[in-house]
């Protein structure tokens, strides 16, 4: 007979809640029904549910658990409820297959594994946790894959929280600070002409290469400059993700375009990142050759380590980490809510072909949010 949170997790796992945004895999998409099963098991432990609906469809659910006096500190568990796509994966996505000792699917371990875990550690509290040290409330965030749409949505309607835990798969290791990220396109121009006589036209790809050059040289060296090198997080990363231009062989390129991935620290982020680049573009001269298409900026998270929740946490499971990746903890500190990620699993099996989490990550990360909850 399985344990409690090995059946939550491959129910939750066999819920289809893929992000609907971009390519899917599956026409099975959005939040509600895995938001309805998170709600109705909460509701059954005691807390009040509601369901905010933050896209048609895609709702966060908010369950609050009673508490036995007024006045306690506010607690927040918030898993992301949404998966990204099933395309290419070579299991069954929602088979929730449970084999040598490991669950797999879709979201087994980003993140349904630790939604399962904090579900089954709250069963085990069960009636005592109105008499916790703190207000409970667990609240699963859509749209976490892209936009991070639920965790906005909550932090500017509900910003009242003494602490922030988002359940993400760092092998119950706290990630207190993780680097921000900013998406953006450049792109040059050029004048289309038959491939035969490139001398009339320009070419909007030749106009590019030196500004690739420069990016991959002096600005990724600008990027790792030690007055912005972090003692958790490293260096600023730079990844050229693609780049498009022209339409035919014989026609010159009148379009090119290059997508950028920056993952910047908290230095870059004091000095202004944006700022940074557009100074760089015009010092190498490309300033009214390029044009600048840009993503809002997610910010980095750089929670304190000393603050004492964060302690807790850390005492309860793996100690302190960091994280190249970000997550809906940055928006809820955004808001003013002191936020980690910590729960279950390995990250390096998150969105993979064949993802799954093991039995013994998710039974280690009960015990883990439970012995946090009875700290408090």
């Amino acid at each position: 007979m399985p344990s409690p949170v090995v059946q939550l997790c491959r129910d939750l796992v066999a819920i289809p809640s893929v992000n609907p945004d971009g390519e899917t895999g599956t026409d099975r998409t959005g939040e509600r029904d895995c938001a309805e099963y998170a709600g109705e098991f909460c509701r059954k432990l005691g807390a009040e549910v509601v369901y905010e609906e933050v896209l048609p469809g895609r709702p966060n659910v908010i369950a609050r658990f009673p508490s036995d006096r007024p006045g306690k500190p506010r607690i927040l568990l918030g898993p992301h409820t949404d998966t990204v796509s099933v395309a290419g994966m070579t299991i069954d996505p929602f088979g929730a297959e449970l084999r040598d000792g490991r669950i797999y699917g879709r979201g087994a371990c980003d993140t349904k594994g630790t939604m399962a875990a904090m579900l089954a550690a709250l069963a085990e509290i069960g009636p005592r946790i109105p008499q916790l040290g703190a207000e409970i409330t667990f609240a699963g965030f859509m749209g976490e894959e892209t936009g991070q749409w639920g965790s906005q949505h909550f932090a500017k309607h509900h910003p009242d929280y003494d602490f922030g835990l988002v359940g993400e798969p760092t092998g119950c290791s706290v990630v207190h600070t993780h680097k921000g990220s900013w998406w953006l396109r450049l792109s040059t121009a050029g004048v289309a002409v038959h491939g035969s006589q490139p001398e009339r036209g320009e070419n909007a790809v030749l106009k590019m290469l030196p500004v690739i050059a420069a990016l991959d040289g002096p600005f990724r060296r600008l990027l790792a400059a030690p007055e912005f090198r972090h003692p958790v997080l490293g260096d600023s990363t730079l990844n050229i993700g693609m780049i498009r231009g022209g339409t035919r062989t014989n026609i010159v390129p009148d379009a090119c375009t290059v997508w950028l991935d920056i993952r910047f620290t908290p230095g870059i982020h004091r000095a202004g990142l944006e700022k940074l680049l557009r100074e760089f573009l015009s010092e190498q001269g490309f300033g009214s050759a390029v044009m600048v298409d840009a993503d809002p900026v997610c910010a980095p998270l750089e929670t304190p380590a000393d603050n004492p929740y964060v302690q807790k946490l850390a005492a309860a499971g793996n100690g302190l980490t960091g994280a190249t990746w970000f997550c809906d903890a940055l928006w809820l500190a955004e808001a003013g809510i002191p936020s980690v990620a910590a729960g279950p699993g390995d990250i390096a099996q998150a969105h993979t072909a064949d993802e799954w989490v093991s039995v013994a990550e998710l039974e280690a990360g009960v015990g883990f949010y439970r012995r946090f909850l009875e700290s408090l």
